[in-house]
């Protein structure tokens, strides 16, 4: 009886592999969002755009990668029916599920800072952009990549009005006067939709593997209980 019941039991102790899937590809899509990469990998002078956006993101990926090994322990102790293995298997979990809530957190604490410091290098590089000896930095080209990168011009909405009528150059091109004025986004609504968003994301999936993890941890107390009591008799 006990291993028909370990095999019923080892097909849950397999969500973790599912739950670091999920994660590793929530992680690596949001690493390779083009309109983050485009954003995040810009330089203003020797400058670097701000990147405390990945750290969450690689927490992400080695949380991910970590859980799909430990699916691997919790099943193979489940079939061996190794007291041992199951606790080093909630050891794991527990660990894991500190960095879970903490990577869940760090993405709620830093949804706005983030795009505060990208506005302000977005800020920094509109300045650059707009003097006259722009040509010798290369703030029209962060300029210019934000703008097409985000569909917006200018960092508010007043300034996004004015500016495409003054420096038609560093906006994107509409195809009338009517349009520039209608489709003008600020820069600064952009950036906060675009890391509010996918920071947001960080979270839910911060949370959502969260409880798988505690469903993880009951059940492998329970196969725990199970083998010692059976290994009584």
């Amino acid at each position: 009886g006990m291993t028909r019941a370990v095999g019923n039991l080892c097909f849950p102790v397999f969500f973790p592999q599912l739950a670091g899937g999920i994660i590793l590809g929530v992680a690596l899509w949001l690493r390779h969002d083009s309109q983050t990469t485009n954003i995040l990998y810009l330089q203003l002078g020797d400058k670097q755009a701000p990147n405390t956006f990945y750290v969450g993101i690689y927490i992400l990926i080695a949380v991910g990668a970590v859980m799909m090994f430990v699916g691997f322990l919790g099943c193979y102790g489940a079939i061996q029916e190794s007291q041992c293995l199951l606790g080093t298997f909630f050891t794991c979990l527990v660990i894991l599920f500190a960095c879970e809530v903490a990577a869940g957190i760090w993405g709620f604490v830093n949804k706005d800072q983030i795009a505060k410091d990208v506005k302000q290098f977005y800020d920094q590089a509109f300045q650059q952009a707009l003097m006259a000896d722009s040509e010798s930095s290369n703030g029209k080209a962060v300029v210019k990549t934000f703008h097409e990168t985000l569909d917006c011009c200018g960092p508010d909405t007043a300034v996004s009005v004015i500016t495409p009528l003054w420096r038609d150059d560093l906006c994107p091109k509409k195809d009338s006067l009517l349009e520039t004025f209608t489709q003008s986004s600020s820069c600064h609504k952009k950036i906060d939709e675009l890391f509010s968003g996918k920071l947001y994301l960080i979270g839910i999936a911060a949370i959502v593997v969260a409880v798988i993890m505690i469903f993880e941890m009951i059940l492998s107390m329970v196969l725990c209980c199970g083998i010692r009591n059976s290994s009584v008799y």
